[in-house]
């Protein structure tokens, strides 16, 4: 294989962006059945929610394969190449096999009488290519939704639903009630469910879902499982979690934020839920330990202070203003890069930061056709009483925003996997000049 051909293989897979959200699922069953309905007969664990769902798949991966099975995953979006998506106990799917996957489904595609979306397109190759491997379990996360999400044609032994907040509301909603019903759409009958989410509301159109569909059982957390002890620890959080099956005392979670705690709670109750028994306790303190979730409050430079975080609506935001408040106060000022795509609340997601201290926001935009206009952001954040500065172009506004603290200050990015996908390239490469920049 040639770089050229897997760069064409990549271009063609964008140019079909265009066609955007369509939800259904009759592109993607005809797709799968054109390839032999590769998904059939796999197990697997789907990941739904508003936030967390990344952070949650990766570590139901981790617990997964720390008891020895050969485990495909499949998250969204990606943060530098669209491969990532795919991985298999960790590694993501090599260019040649995502060569092959992609070439045969532009062949198939072309058949096809109406035309699938990019997302459709990625979701079958997944499928595909964890057929090919022979993985003992996939851990698939949801993309928009649930109902009519394309991942949507996998019968799920688990299905996982972190929790519901407010996003994607031009789709999904525009209530709260309506999202969850949305999202509860994953549950198949036999499935187990496991609910992050704890207004009873709520959690009550998820078990009515449920009973209607035929789960087998329903945990709830704070019910049947949760996250008891959670404080900051020498890189991440020291938790203490417990199951329907036993109790779990001081676990390493090697990410930042108090939210991961609860979403350490929601991937052991599904590991859990998927082996039928409870987990060792050695085994669940070396799977966290291992677990790596780029692009969630990681720390890419210490001097000063530099972290990129994924948040991208007003929950997401509010949960990293609390972990910056929590784990990262600084002596010096803080600064934020915020770049939105459309559909955001500027003033709402900037707000959610003011727990943390932010001095001033330098706005810009992701590389996106959905990108939100860096003014828009930086007007909301004028009327926020922030110092404003605006760089539309991500690595110049971090590096404007680097000239603006000294070594005891913080730099966040956030607002956009895309925002922070572009920043952490250049950081990891060395194009932004940073004093002690690394993990």
């Amino acid at each position: 294989m040639t770089a050229t051909a897997y760069a064409r293989a990549v271009a063609a897979l964008d140019s079909v962006a265009w066609r955007g959200i369509m939800p259904g699922l009759e592109r993607t069953r005809a797709l799968l059945a054109a390839l032999g309905n590769p998904q059939v007969g796999l197990r697997g664990v789907l990941v739904a929610g508003t936030n967390g769902k990344g952070s949650t798949s990766a570590m139901v991966s981790a617990l997964m394969m720390a008891q020895g099975l050969r485990v495909g995953t499949y998250t969204s979006p990606n943060l530098h190449r669209v491969s990532e998506r795919l991985a298999q106990d960790g590694e993501a799917i090599d260019d040649d096999a995502f060569l092959a996957v992609l070439n045969q489904l532009a062949a198939i595609e072309t058949m096809l009488g109406e035309r699938a979306t990019r997302f459709e397109l990625l979701t079958a190759a997944a499928f595909s290519w964890f057929a090919d491997e022979a993985v003992d379990v996939m851990v698939i996360e949801v993309g928009l939704g649930g109902t009519w999400d394309s991942t949507n044609v996998l019968h799920g032994d688990v299905a996982v639903l972190t929790n519901f907040s407010y996003d994607h509301t031009d789709v999904l909603g525009p209530t709260l009630e309506g999202i969850a019903e949305d999202k509860s759409g994953i549950i198949e009958p036999g499935s187990t469910v496991v609910v992050g989410e704890t207004r009873p509301e709520l959690v009550a159109i998820v078990e009515a879902r449920a009973a209607r569909v035929g789960a087998a059982a329903v945990w709830v957390s704070g019910r049947d499982f949760g996250c008891e002890e959670n404080r900051v620890a020498v890189g991440g959080r020291l938790v203490t979690l417990w199951t329907p099956g036993g109790r779990y005392e001081d676990v390493l979670v090697p990410l930042h934020g108090a939210h991961q705690g609860a979403n350490a709670a929601c991937a052991l109750a599904a590991a859990q839920a998927f082996f039928g028994r409870p987990l060792d306790p050695e085994v669940v303190q070396e799977a966290f330990a291992g677990v790596q979730v780029p692009g969630r409050l990681e720390v890419l430079g210490r001097r000063p202070l530099l972290l990129v975080d994924g948040a991208h609506n007003v929950a997401g935001m509010a949960a990293l203003g609390h972990a910056l408040a929590e784990e990262f106060a600084v002596e010096g000022d803080t600064v934020a890069v915020v770049g939105m795509l459309s559909g955001r609340d500027p003033s709402a997601m900037l707000a959610a930061l003011a727990p943390a201290g932010v001095a001033a926001l330098v706005a810009c935009q992701p590389d996106s056709p959905r990108a939100l206009p860096a003014a828009d952001v930086a007007e909301a954040g004028r009327a926020l009483g922030l110092r404003v500065h605006v760089e539309p172009e991500v690595v110049a506004a971090l590096a404007m925003a680097r000239t603006l603290v000294d070594a005891r200050g913080l730099v966040v990015v956030a607002g956009s996997l895309y925002t922070v996908g572009a920043a952490r390239g250049k950081i990891l490469a060395a194009a932004v000049p940073w004093e002690d920049a690394g993990r």
